[in-house]
């Protein structure tokens, strides 16, 4: 019974810590963005891709042998999503990559310097908090 407390109290431990939470969080974020990314491939881009390669499907390509039937244009057009997939991914981190990186090389705002009015107040001020 102790092994059980023992094995209940680390396990809440882990659930707590905040790395897990964060990682549910990217699994989540992560379901939403493939479903994005699939309607993005699907409905989008391979109409276009369809209309280039003259409307060729490959996923009715298939061999039969006895009664079995070997679905090989599936698996080919399984390869060809996963790359247009990835094109996609990669072309979109790229770009978000870049934003980021144009919005931190933007220059930050500097202060500006005090006018002479300013600097002469403040001096007061220092010589007025010394005299108390």
């Amino acid at each position: 019974m102790k092994e059980t407390k023992g094995f209940v109290a680390e396990f809440k431990a882990f659930i707590a810590r905040g790395n897990v939470l964060d990682m549910a969080v990217g699994i989540i974020i992560g379901s939403a963005f493939t479903a994005i990314v699939t309607s993005l491939v699907n409905d989008i881009i391979m109409p276009i891709v369809g209309v280039i390669i003259g409307g060729i499907d490959f996923s009715g390509l298939k061999v039969t042998v006895g009664s079995a039937a070997i679905n090989y244009g599936v698996f080919i057009q399984a390869i060809i999503n996963f790359l247009l997939i990835a094109l996609t991914v990669f072309i979109i981190i790229k770009a978000l990559s870049k934003a980021k990186r144009k919005q931190a090389e933007e220059p930050v705002e500097e202060e500006p310097a005090p006018t002479p009015e300013v600097e002469l107040l403040t001096e007061i001020r220092d010589l007025l908090s010394k005299r108390d």
